[in-house]
Parts: C-alpha cells; structure tokens; sequence
C-alpha cells in the first residue's frame, strides 16, 4: 500500500571530490519528478537535499561542480531516504573515510540507506552491509567481495533490497532504484508516470533492460512513417509483412525497406518484432489473460513463439514477467 504523505519526506544525496554525477544527478532527477508530478492539492512527497562534508561546491567526475549543504546542517534534520553515490573507476572506488564515519553514525537513524554503483564499498566500510546482499558495478563485484568478505555480493542484479538498505548496480542503475523507492513510496501508477516522464524504463528483468515505448515516442513525434507506426500498432495480429507494409506506404518493397532502415535505423521487420513484444509486456503485466490469448492478439501465432520472443530479449519468460511486473500493479491475494 502507497504511504501517505502528510509532510514531505527528507532525501538526503551524499556529494564528495570525484562523486559520479549521473549516480547523484539520476536519482535527484527522479525524486524531483515525483513531486513535481503530484496530483493538484497534494502535499509534495518528497525534499531533497544534497550534503557533502563541509558543503559548497563538490567537483564530479566530469568536473562539473554541484552545491552541496554541510552535513551539520542535518543534525536535526529528520532524513527519510539516504543516497550515497559512487565516484571513480570501478576498480578503485574513493572511500572518504569522513563519510564512511557520519554513515555509521547516522544510517541506524534513517528509515533508508540506499548506495548507487560504487557507494556500495562506503556503506560496507560503514558496516551497513555485513551479513547483507549487496550489488554493485560488475567490474567492482570482485573488489567488494575481496575487501568485505562478509557482504554477500550479487554482480548480477540491477538493484537489490535487504532489509532497509538498498543498493543498485552501476551508474544508471541508481535510476532504476529510485524508481523503485518512489515505486513502494506512491504506488505503481506514480512510479511508471516518473519513469514516462523521464523517458526510461520502469524496471528491468534480471540484468537485461526491460522492453518499453520507445516506439509510441517514436510515432508520436511524428515523421515520415508515424501514420505507418499508428496503423501498424492497430494490425499486430495481422499480416504485417514488408510487402503489406510497403504496400500501405504506398511504396515498392525494395524502395520501403531501403527507405525505412534509413530513417530508423533498424529493418520493418524488427520494428513489428518490438512493436509485438511490447504490446506482449503490457498484456502479460496489465492483465490477467492467458498467454495463448495474448499470442494470438499480439502477432506471435502461438504461445511457444511468445516464450521465445520473452527469454531472446528480455531473458525471462512470460509467467516469470508477469510475476515480477504486474505484483506491485495488483490487488493483495490475486495472481
């Protein structure tokens, strides 16, 4: 069940010299959306701060420099939420021991204690990890099972939760765990609304990137094919060969196929291939039909098809997307 908000709750950010802006931006950008996106009247969900040491300006990886509140200036602060960013190459992750000692200190008192990428290795210098699964960037698996022995180190998933600590694989897999914060925070709808609004993917199955709507984007911005795309999306049941397709067009085949891969990218014929796996996530996750049915709705003739298209591309199969997908969208006691 979504909590409700009454006041904002508190996300605190950690900055430090080398942070990785997209582990600090990505996660920022996401909680910022969520409360931008609250319904008219609604109290915001969320105040975000990002702290460093001894604030002012912090230099990123990029060398772009962000702002930073002192950390003192949350001693009285209650923090919901704590994010603490990776920094530096994979193999030789910066571990500021200031940071690792206010985390020990602090984290007990925090409902939260989430690490993106490399932040990991701070939290496990901390404690916060021992006896705990953990993930973080595959090419620090190694480095962090070595140094922390105790962690039990998952190089597979995108995010992972154990108990109240939260911690996500590399870089714009913090995006991905933000989501999954605002998800269990606001409820799915919000959640996939953020995602939307931020053009990324909800969730993605294991380590493999979830299929979304780049395709409705697609048409939507309009184009030489968009009319194409829309009536496409309408027929993905039917005979959506390049012949029929070019024919639509009002083209010869050679020309559409030369003409289309041109402007996309990509083959029609894997355009109708994604366009009929998308249309399979959103009724394998949004419904309870059986997956014949949506087979046949959705272009793939049959249901041994339909598994094929799940594990070739997103590597798990139709009942296992429905499990992990559709839960969280779903009454308690259905399946």
């Amino acid at each position: 069940m979504p909590a409700s908000f009454t006041q904002p709750r508190l996300v605190v950010l950690l900055a430090f010299e080398g942070v990785a802006l997209l582990d600090l931006a990505g996660p920022l950008e996401a909680f910022t959306v969520a409360t931008t996106l609250r319904a008219p009247g609604a109290p915001p969900p969320y105040r975000t701060i990002v702290a460093s040491t001894a604030g002012g300006l912090v230099r990123t990886t990029t060398g772009l420099a962000a702002f930073a509140e002192p950390l003192a200036a949350l001693d009285d602060e209650a923090i919901d939420t704590l994010i603490v960013p990776g920094s530096g190459p994979p193999e030789a992750p910066a571990v500021p021991p200031d940071l690792v000692a206010w985390l020990a200190r602090r984290a007990p008192r925090v409902r939260r204690t989430c690490a993106v990428c490399t932040g990991a290795f701070l939290l496990a210098a901390a404690g916060l990890l021992d006896g705990r699964r953990a993930a973080t960037h595959w090419r620090s698996a190694p480095l962090l099972a070595e140094r922390h022995p105790d962690v039990r180190v998952d190089a597979d998933s995108v995010y992972l939760r154990d108990g109240s600590i939260w911690t996500s694989a590399g870089i714009s897999a913090g995006i991905d765990l933000a989501l999954a914060l605002v998800e269990e925070d606001l409820g799915h709808r919000a959640a996939m609304a953020v995602a939307r609004q931020l053009v990324v993917f909800l969730k993605r199955p294991g380590g493999q990137s979830q299929f979304s709507a780049p395709l409705a984007a697609q048409a939507a911005e309009g184009g030489t094919f968009a009319d194409l795309h829309a009536w496409m999306a309408d027929r993905l049941a039917g005979d959506l060969r390049v012949e029929r397709l070019a024919a639509q067009a009002g083209m010869s085949p050679r020309t559409f196929a030369r003409a289309y891969t041109a402007a996309l990218g990509q083959t029609p014929a894997k355009t109708v291939a994604a366009m009929r796996l998308e249309a399979a996530c959103q009724a394998v996750a949004g419904t309870d039909l059986p997956l014949k049915r949506i087979a046949h709705q959705c272009g793939f003739g049959d249901e041994q098809n339909l598994r094929r298209a799940f594990l070739r591309r997103l590597g798990v199969g139709p009942l296992e997307y429905r499990e992990r997908f559709a839960r969280s969208a779903r009454a308690p006691g259905r399946k």
